[in-house]
This record gives C-alpha cells, sequence and structure tokens, in this order.
C-alpha cells in the first residue's frame, strides 16, 4: 500500500501505475496487482439449540418459580446512577430486570 507524498490519500491502481484519486499524483513505474480469493463456505449449519453466553446466577423467577437466571447488566440511566441489572429465567425464558 502506498500512499500519495502530496496529500496522502492511498494510491490506487490507474492504467498500469499508481495514481492519487483526489490531487492526480501519479508514481512512476510499473505496477503490479495481486488479487487475494478468500473462499467462503457455502455450507449451512443448522443449530437446533440456543445457548447462552451469559453468567447463570441464583435468581427466583417471578414467572416460574425456576432458581437459575442468565445475569447481565446496562447503564440504562445516567452514568451517576448504577447499572440496570437484567436476568432471564434459564427455564421459561422469562426477562425481568432490577433497578439497584
Amino acid at each position: 500500500m502506498m500512499f500519495c507524498p502530496k496529500c496522502g490519500t492511498i494510491l490506487m491502481p490507474k492504467g498500469g501505475k499508481l495514481a492519487c484519486v483526489k490531487c492526480g499524483y501519479t508514481a512512476g513505474g510499473d505496477v503490479t496487482i495481486k488479487e487475494q480469493v478468500k473462499h467462503t463456505s457455502r455450507d449451512v449449519h443448522v443449530v437446533e439449540k440456543e445457548t447462552e453466553a451469559l453468567p447463570l446466577v441464583d435468581a427466583k423467577c417471578k414467572k416460574c418459580g425456576h432458581t437459575k437466571a442468565y445475569h447481565w447488566e446496562l447503564q440504562t440511566r445516567s452514568a451517576d446512577e448504577p447499572a440496570t441489572r437484567f436476568y432471564k429465567c434459564e427455564q421459561c425464558k422469562y426477562t425481568w430486570r432490577e433497578y439497584k
């Protein structure tokens, strides 16, 4: 990757040379462009079960009474107030929040 010595813009290939698209500067010498092709997989992967990447804590669900829930915190109000705690029941997936 080369940059224009006049304006600092990235030089792009144009007519076998590197040229600046902003100010028109052209670098001397011939340019060889190598393309890298990334092979992407066209396989379709089916996910049968939703997995949570959140910590599991002891919290009683208000809907089904289960005692385990996933937990995370978000700053939903101003920075000088504490974060809001969210819980999601492991069993019934009910989500509730706690302000403290």
